[in-house]
C-alpha cells in the first residue's frame, strides 16, 4: 500500500511541534478528514521508523510534568487522556516515595513559600492543593506533619 504523502506531511509536522500519542495523532488527521486505513498504515509507518514513539512520549512528560510540581496521580491520568496504555505510563512514573516527598516539598515551597500552615484550616486547604497536584494522601499528611513541627 502507498502511503498518502499529504497525511504524512501533516503527521510529520504535528510530530515536529511535539511528541504525540498513536490515539492523539489519529484523531487530529481524523478531523483533517483523511480516511481511516489511509491514517493508520502513516502511523505504522512513523512507529516503524521511530517517529512515533509513546515511550519517548511518556519519558519526556513525566519529566516534564514532575519537574513542574505535578505527582504521579495527576500525570497517570493526563497520559492515559493521551491514549497511552498503563504499563507504559507505569514504567516511568516516580515511585520511590522519598523522591516524592521532594516533590511534595518542592510543589508547596513554589506556592507557599517555605512557611508551614498556622491553622488546621490552612493545612487542609494545602493538603486539598498537594491533592489535586496528584500526590498520594499517605506522604501529603506526613509531608504536612512533619512541616507543622
Amino acid at each position: 500500500m502507498t502511503l498518502d504523502p499529504d497525511i504524512q506531511r501533516a503527521a510529520k509536522s504535528l510530530l515536529a511541534a511535539r511528541d504525540h500519542s498513536r490515539q492523539e495523532l489519529r484523531r487530529k488527521l481524523d478531523v483533517r478528514g483523511y480516511a481511516s486505513a489511509d491514517i493508520d498504515a502513516v502511523l505504522d509507518d512513523l512507529i516503524a521508523r521511530a517517529l512515533l514513539d509513546e515511550e519517548r512520549l511518556a519519558e519526556a512528560y513525566v519529566g516534564e510534568r514532575s519537574r513542574k510540581g505535578f505527582g504521579p496521580a495527576r500525570i497517570r491520568h493526563e497520559l492515559r487522556q493521551k491514549g497511552l496504555e498503563s504499563d507504559c505510563i507505569e514504567r516511568h512514573l516516580v515511585s520511590d516515595r522519598d523522591q516524592l516527598l521532594d516533590m511534595i516539598k518542592m510543589a508547596h515551597e513554589r506556592k507557599y513559600g517555605e512557611d508551614p500552615p498556622g491553622d488546621p484550616k490552612e493545612r487542609a486547604r494545602r493538603g486539598r492543593f498537594l491533592e489535586y497536584r496528584g500526590f498520594p494522601g499517605d506522604l501529603i499528611r506526613r509531608f504536612l506533619d512533619c512541616s507543622a513541627e
